[in-house]
């Protein structure tokens, strides 16, 4: 990883999201009303767990707290490849 965080880094939607998108026309229209930036917080957020059983729980977080219409994950420090202070919580 680089020295400094890259402001303008975004994540490609992972095939996982993009499937739970695609199959909830509810979700899908929340999820395109979110920034770009609040959707690359949402999709860090739900890849930077290290195992399967915790993503797959931040996916299902994701789909009740963007329907709910929250824009960023609570208790987040940011997405670690934009911001140089978030970088410790996924560099463990």
């Amino acid at each position: 990883m680089a020295d400094t965080a890259d402001p303008d880094f975004r994540h490609d939607t992972p095939p996982e999201l993009q499937a739970m998108l695609d199959g909830d026309e509810a979700l899908s229209a929340k999820w395109d009303a979110l920034t770009e930036l609040g959707r690359n917080e949402w999709i860090c957020w739900t890849i930077s767990a290290k195992q399967e059983a915790t993503r797959e729980k931040r996916r299902a977080r994701l789909h009740e707290e963007v329907l709910d219409g929250k824009t960023r994950p609570c208790c987040w420090p940011g997405c670690p490849h934009r911001r140089e202070s978030a970088r410790k919580f996924v560099d463990a």
